[in-house]
């Protein structure tokens, strides 16, 4: 592996033009096809298998062209203080605004309060409801336009109209935050790099993976049907990775340039250790992404096996445009310990060339260093502290909730959340999660009487605050009930509520043959709960077994994968911890713009079990090949330890603050899916890189010594070489003939990277 990616890398110094062009090449492509492609749709929610989505698809079957996952709208009234919905001036603009909203080409159905019995008890709030035939995501403009002016029209009468549904769903936005991450980002990348030009790389080429990979979704997203959270996420670890895979590199050239290697042979051992770090690296976060898959959950597998995509591009830039551009920088690139002369890099060097030449001197070791001496010397104390704080963080996890969003957990800001919180005043808060229950009586010998039975069974069952009258196909064999709870959508009472009436269903099925299923947005989403809670074992099972299997043919040893699969379990557990006290009790939810708390989204802990593992193991592979290459040239267990911390600590402490102020900026993002996802991956890399990585790795590694790189004969035999610590590169050098002498040569006529 080693040999095969430094001539990768030489190649790609030698040939930067033609690389450089392949590379430009593919992103414009991506970007014509993105640029003419459809818009990506609204995200499905869709299960196979599930009991909502059978019911849904019956639907389909039974009530042809009845739209029923298309866009809703409710368009929410409230009379002035005093007055009543059902005053002639009301309904007079109630009535103008139902005309109205009826003339859209892509409505299929207007209710108008009056007739449906719409309005609250006290007769102050009425509501209609629209239908649509596409989903939110894909209406056109004009259909959310004239939905917006009808209900302004109805405000202009002295009416308080809000609207709410998916029919206003937009794409999410990041908002600042996002530019201030890469900011962040590119601050960092020049303290650590020591220059512009040095820091730039990184930016520019996770920039261009990034466009290629989102482009590229983008492109696809109407045939492949990905929404539009799709392309966020890949955006959001393309953009991470892309920016820390490029680092590693470059740190790594400018310490071969400090070694005296010539800028060639120096990309060429850059490419071939970091970049057998970065190969497999790499490969963790692919398979973590997409073994979503296993979940069996439409939306997850083509969001992990998009981001996987794009981390993949990532991997191939990082490889073959960053040792390009590496060629066009040339000497604007200095060795390790230089830095530019505007950040003082003339004086520190004057200082670094006194200190040597006064022996009576010492040199000052570096702050890595100190921190790998100190750990070593006490590794049984650092151990505990790492453990036992993690462990009280991760204590909220254990009064974890999940539930999926819905315009309940919008900010009150919003129209959509008003109208939430007005049908909730008006009519009851299970009004906002109605529940469809579907009864399929082809079956039966009387269908209209079994209907009846389960309308009655259903009103018995304590929770239900009413049940629509039956609403049948036109073969009269199949009905549609719409349930009350008496309890908010996201509530564990409605779940509860579910399962009883599917239960209630089973004896209705043995007694009249007929098939009673409960669908809806909300059981949908409580089936999506359920689904996810079940595969999240198996997932777990699935990409730690892969990974751990990965990680040995890495570092040829059994304890430092299982450590590294442990700590790991830490950094997850107290991530999921944090969510809860934020997200769900409330704490810092002010300072981080949610305005309302409530049950973690489904798919949280499934997520922070494959992208945190995925980014955990790249920590680990790149700090702890630092220091099984020390120990394989011939260093003492602790002495490795020190060495390889020494060498990596600096740029895996940069890549971590990278890769949170990136998924910090995701915390500005409109959509509370994107937030809490932004908040939770950025507080795991946080703990499993300043934690696990700089604490608790070192901290077991000094206790085991020797026993850490223990393996199996018979395995060490059968397991094949991927040589991440670059033997083989001794053994190219002698025999191409390159080495030390020329380090500050400039073959090949360097170009400027401002003309790139």
């Amino acid at each position: 592996m080693a040999t095969f990616l430094y001539k990768l890398g030489r190649l790609a110094f030698r040939r930067r033009h033609f690389v450089a062009l392949i590379w430009v090449a593919l992103l414009t492509l991506a970007g014509v096809g993105a640029a003419s492609a459809p818009p990506a749709g609204s995200t499905s929610f869709s299960i196979p298998g599930t009991e909502a989505q059978k019911a849904f698809d019956l639907l389909e079957q039974r009530f042809p062209g009845s739209s029923a996952d298309g866009a809703t709208a409710r368009v929410v009234f409230k009379a002035p203080s005093g007055e009543k919905m059902t005053d002639a001036g009301n309904k007079a603009a109630v009535e103008q605004t139902v005309k109205e909203l009826g003339t859209g080409s892509e409505v299929t159905s207007v209710s108008d309060p009056y007739l449906t019995r719409s309005v609250s008890q006290d007769g102050t709030i009425a509501y209609a409801q629209v239908g649509y035939k596409v989903a939110g995501m894909e209406l056109e403009d004009a259909s959310r336009d004239a939905l917006e002016k009808a209900a302004q029209n109805a405000r202009d009468t002295g009416l308080t109209v809000e609207v709410g549904g998916d029919a206003l769903q937009a794409a999410p936005s990041t908002g600042t935050t996002e530019i201030i991450g890469i900011a962040v980002a590119a601050v960092v990348l020049v303290v650590t790099l020591g220059s512009l030009v040095a820091a730039g790389l990184p930016l520019l080429t996770a920039v261009i993976g990034v466009g290629i990979g989102v482009a590229s979704i983008m492109a696809l997203a109407s045939t492949l049907d990905l929404g539009s959270t799709t392309s966020t996420l890949a955006a959001m670890l393309g953009l991470a990775v892309g920016i820390d895979y490029a680092l590693f590199i470059v740190s790594r050239y400018r310490g071969e340039l400090a070694e005296g290697h010539d800028r060639e042979e120096a990309v060429g051992r850059a490419a071939g250790t970091a970049g057998s770090a970065v190969v497999f690296a790499g490969l963790t976060v692919v398979i973590a992404l997409a073994g979503l898959s296993v979940v069996q959950v439409p939306m997850l597998t083509k969001m992990g096996l998009a981001a996987a995509g794009t981390v993949a591009v990532a991997v191939l830039i990082a490889l073959t445009m960053t040792p390009a551009l590496l060629g066009y920088a040339g000497r604007r690139i200095q060795p390790a310990g230089r830095k530019a002369r505007w950040m003082g890099g003339g004086r520190a060097e004057k200082k670094a060339a006194d200190t040597q030449g006064d022996v009576s001197k010492p040199v000052k070791p570096k702050l890595g260093a100190r921190w790998a001496g100190f750990v070593v010397r006490r590794p049984v104390a650092v151990l505990l502290v790492g453990i036992v704080g993690l462990g009280a963080v991760a204590v909220p996890a254990s009064d974890l909730e999940l539930g999926l969003p819905d315009d309940g957990s919008q900010p009150t800001s919003t129209t959509q959340r008003r109208a939430y919180d007005l049908l909730s005043e008006g009519f009851g808060p299970g009004f906002n999660g109605p529940l469809m229950v579907v009864v399929d009586a082809k079956s039966s010998d009387d269908p209209k009487a079994a209907v009846t039975d389960v309308s009655d069974t259903v009103k018995d069952i304590k929770g239900v605050v009413s049940v629509s009258p039956a609403m049948f196909n036109k073969a009269g064999d199949t009905a549609m009930l719409t349930v009350i709870p008496d309890s908010k959508p996201s509530s564990a009472k409605t779940e509860n509520l579910v399962h009883e009436i599917r239960a209630a269903g089973a004896d209705i099925r043995t007694d009249t043959q007929a098939n009673a299923v409960v669908t809806g947005t909300t059981a949908m989403n409580i089936d999506v709960s359920q689904k996810l809670n079940d595969a999240l074992i198996p997932y777990l099972a699935l990409v730690v077994g892969l990974a751990f299997l990965l990680l040995i043919v890495v570092f040829r040893s059994i304890l430092v994968p299982l450590k590294a699969a442990l700590g790991f379990l830490l950094s997850v557990l107290a991530a999921l911890g944090a969510v809860v006290a934020v997200f769900q009790w409330g704490w810092l939810a002010g300072a981080l713009g949610i305005e309302e708390t409530g049950p973690i989204m489904s798919m949280m802990p499934i997520f922070m079990v494959g992208i945190v593992f995925g980014l955990a193991m790249d920590y680990e592979v790149f700090l702890v090949t630092r220091m099984r290459e020390a120990y394989v040239h011939g260093e003492k267990p602790t002495q490795a330890v020190v060495t390889g911390f020494q060498h990596g600590a600096r740029v895996v402490t940069a890549a971590a603050v990278i890769m949170m102020a990136v998924f910090a900026g995701f915390i500005g993002s409109s959509e509370s899916m994107v937030k809490m996802i932004g908040f939770g991956l950025a507080i795991a890399v946080f703990f499993d890189a300043v934690i696990v990585r700089m604490a608790i790795v070192p901290a077991v590694l000094a206790l085991l010594g020797k026993k850490a790189w223990w393996l199996p004969k018979w395995l060490d035999r059968a397991l094949p070489n991927v040589d991440v610590e670059g033997e083989g590169l001794r053994k190219e050098s002698e025999r191409t003939g390159s080495g030390s002498e020329g380090g500050d040569a400039d073959p090949d006529g360097q170009r400027k990277l401002a003309h790139v």
